[in-house]
C-alpha cells in the first residue's frame, strides 16, 4: 500500500511544478455556480495529470475528481481517490499563494492516505492511517486540547452573516469567545493548519470530498475530530458542513449549537 503514497507524492510534486511555472502566464477563467466559484484551465489540466498519473498505475480504482475529467464512482466500494487539483482557486487567480493540491485515498470506506500541498510554500502536509501526519517530512505533534474561548478559529465570514445554510447568530458567538477569527479561503489548506497548529479550529457550511478528505485524516492522526456541525461523521458522497479540531473543541462548539443540533 506504500506505493500508493509514493505515487501521490510524485504526482503532486510534479503538478506543483507545472504550477509554478505556468502562475504568471495567461491563462482561461470560468465561473462554475457563481462568480466566486472559479476554475481556470489551469486546475482541469492539473486534475488531467493527476487522473492520467493515477490510471495508469491503478486502472481500477475510482476517483472523486472537483473539476469532473472523470467519472466519479457511485460507492466507496474498492479503493478511491478524492483530488482537488487547485482548492483555494480564487486564491490561486488573485493572491499566487495560499492554494494547494488535495489528494486523500480511501480502502473499503476507510480513509487511508491524505496528502495537501500548500504550492508556493512548498509545504506537504501528508498522513497515513495508523502513521501519524507529517509536514515536509516533520512528525506533527498531537492537537492541543482547547476550548472556544482558548482558540483561533478558522472560518468565512459568510456563516455569520445572512446566508441560506445556518441561522448567523449560531456562530456569532463562538467567534466572540475565541481569541480570534481567520480565513484562508481553501479547506484543505484550512485543515492542515488545524493539524499544524496554527489555527485551533475550522468550521464551515459546505465542503465536498476532495475539499476534507485529505484534512481529516490529518487532523484524526493527531487525535482530533472531524465531523459535520450536526456532529454526525463524514460520509464522503456528497456537500456537507465541517467542524474539526481537537476533541474539546468540537465538543465545546456543539454546546454553542445544541438548539440547532437538536431541532
Amino acid at each position: 500500500m506504500i506505493e500508493m503514497q509514493e505515487l501521490a507524492i510524485d504526482l503532486i510534486k510534479r503538478a506543483g511544478n507545472y504550477i509554478r511555472k505556468e502562475i504568471d502566464h495567461a491563462y482561461a477563467i470560468e465561473e462554475k455556480t457563481n462568480r466566486s466559484d472559479l476554475v481556470t484551465e489551469i486546475d482541469k489540466e492539473v486534475e488531467r495529470m493527476l487522473i492520467k498519473g493515477i490510471g495508469e498505475v491503478y486502472p481500477d480504482h475510482g476517483i472523486f475528481g472537483e473539476e469532473g475529467m472523470a467519472e466519479r464512482p457511485k460507492t466507496l466500494d474498492g479503493t478511491v481517490w478524492f483530488v482537488d487539483p487547485i482548492d483555494g482557486t480564487m486564491n490561486f487567480i488573485r493572491q499566487k499563494r495560499l492554494f494547494a493540491i488535495s489528494i486523500a485515498i480511501m480502502v473499503d470506506g476507510v480513509l487511508m492516505f491524505g496528502f495537501v500541498y500548500d504550492v508556493m510554500a512548498d509545504e506537504l502536509f501528508h498522513a497515513r492511517r495508523g502513521g501519524g501526519s507529517f509536514m515536509n517530512g516533520v512528525r506533527l505533534a498531537r492537537l492541543e486540547e482547547k476550548e472556544v474561548k482558548d482558540a483561533l478559529l478558522c472560518m468565512n465570514a459568510t456563516w455569520v452573516t445572512r446566508n441560506r445554510r445556518i441561522d448567523p447568530s449560531l456562530l456569532g458567538p463562538v467567534v466572540t469567545d475565541s481569541i480570534g477569527c481567520r480565513a484562508i479561503g481553501a479547506a484543505s489548506l484550512e485543515l492542515a493548519w488545524v493539524a499544524a497548529g496554527r489555527v485551533d479550529g475550522y468550521i464551515t457550511m459546505r465542503n465536498m470530498p476532495w475539499d476534507y478528505a485529505a484534512g481529516q485524516l490529518l487532523i484524526e492522526e493527531l487525535g482530533g475530530v472531524v465531523g459535520s456541525i450536526e456532529g454526525t461523521p463524514m460520509d464522503f458522497m456528497g456537500q456537507t458542513s465541517v467542524l474539526a479540531g481537537s476533541r474539546t473543541f468540537v465538543e465545546d462548539v456543539l454546546t454553542y449549537l445544541g438548539d440547532e443540533k437538536n431541532a
